[in-house]
């Protein structure tokens, strides 16, 4: 697909940093589903079975379901274990008893997700005969093991999850933490993320190139910085940075 706004010649990263290092992942609405939040992947399963209408209603109640897991959860759980808690968390919040319901959404959500684990999975591997890879995530506790069990340890050099490390992103801390695990500068390195808040911002902080993934089916919308490309499959990083 071509990305968001800009040329398939256009979309590149510009003179050295065509060739970086390093390059940094986000896990959640990157890896496990193109441009595409927790947030927003549950509104719309819930949404679709009749169970909450109104966005704004439903944000409030993802954030309380989101917040209680943070370093609660085992280190050694896994994605389903984890998404079935999250779900668990906004069935209770929104009012849903039947816990037959929250299994079947929590269930379609864990099949897109690890859909694109596997797609991400073969673009990393591919990537990671170039470049040094890690990921930076805003998560539980248990990226490790969620990565382990995606079968993307082999070719991380460095897993940061903000639980684990006491930092959140945009903090310039939770970045330099994975670029010093890999031996690099900001400036020998590449973010690849969905939050413009989080990943865009938290990247242009420390001058770290970055490239925005959105969601194929949203409207173009200018980049943090002019001239920053913007993919919407993690596929078309490899002719970003071609």
């Amino acid at each position: 697909m071509a990305s968001q706004g800009l040329g398939a010649g256009e979309a590149v990263l510009q003179g050295a940093r065509r060739h970086p290092a390093a390059l940094l992942f986000d896990f959640g609405g990157t890896l496990d589903g193109p441009g595409l939040t927790w947030k927003t992947r549950a509104f719309r399963l819930y949404q679709g079975a009749g169970l909450v209408a109104d966005a704004a209603a439903f944000d409030p109640v993802f954030y309380a379901a989101d917040d209680a897991l943070v370093g609660t959860v085992p280190t050694t759980l896994p994605l389903a274990g984890t998404v079935r808690q999250v779900f668990a968390g906004i069935s209770a919040g929104l009012g849903v008893s039947d816990g037959r319901v929250t299994e079947r959404l929590a269930a379609r959500f864990l099949q897109d997700a690890r859909t694109s684990l596997r797609d991400s999975t073969r673009v990393l591997s591919r990537l990671a005969s170039r470049h040094r890879l890690g990921v930076v995530s805003n998560f539980y506790g248990n990226l490790a093991a969620v990565c382990a069990e995606a079968g993307l340890t082999s070719v991380l050099g460095v897993i940061t999850d903000s639980t684990a490390v006491g930092w959140s992103k945009p903090d310039p801390r939770i970045f330099r933490h994975a670029l010093d695990a890999l031996g690099v500068s900001p400036a020998e390195a590449v973010f690849v993320g969905d939050s413009r808040p989080r990943d865009m911002e938290g990247a242009r902080a420390l001058a770290m190139a970055h490239v925005w993934v959105v969601d194929p089916a949203a409207a173009p919308a200018p980049p943090c910085c002019p001239g920053d490309p913007v993919i919407r499959a993690l596929d078309e990083l490899e002719g970003v940075l071609a």
